[in-house]
């Protein structure tokens, strides 16, 4: 039981003096984060809970994304077209999850 408390413990300071003090900082403070995925999308959104795996509830998030559209034969390279979409709530996977940036502006 004491084991068990101490662990809890240690995981609290880890959350909020560690590398996810980020993460919990968000949670508290309801700021948004920008997370880049591992498939070149970006999400920002907020926090609503986390793990120590990075898996996340993220809620009113803007998944941002470029699409290089497809030409016919012999048309010149199209421009990449930047897209997004909103997304009300959602459960992020922590191993897609590269890099989590607080407060973007």
């Amino acid at each position: 039981m004491d084991v068990d408390a101490n662990a809890g413990k240690k995981e609290e300071e880890e959350f909020s003096t560690g590398p996810l003090s980020v993460l919990m900082l968000s949670v508290k403070n309801n700021t948004q984060v920008l997370v880049n995925c591992r498939n070149n999308k970006k999400l920002l959104g907020h926090v609503r809970a986390f793990d120590r795996h990075c898996n996340m509830v993220l809620e009113n998030v803007r998944e941002m994304w470029t699409e290089v559209p497809k030409t016919g034969k012999g048309k010149k390279k199209a421009l990449p077209v930047n897209k997004d979409r909103f997304i009300s709530k959602m459960f992020l996977r922590g191993d897609s999850v590269i890099i989590v940036l607080r407060n973007p502006k």
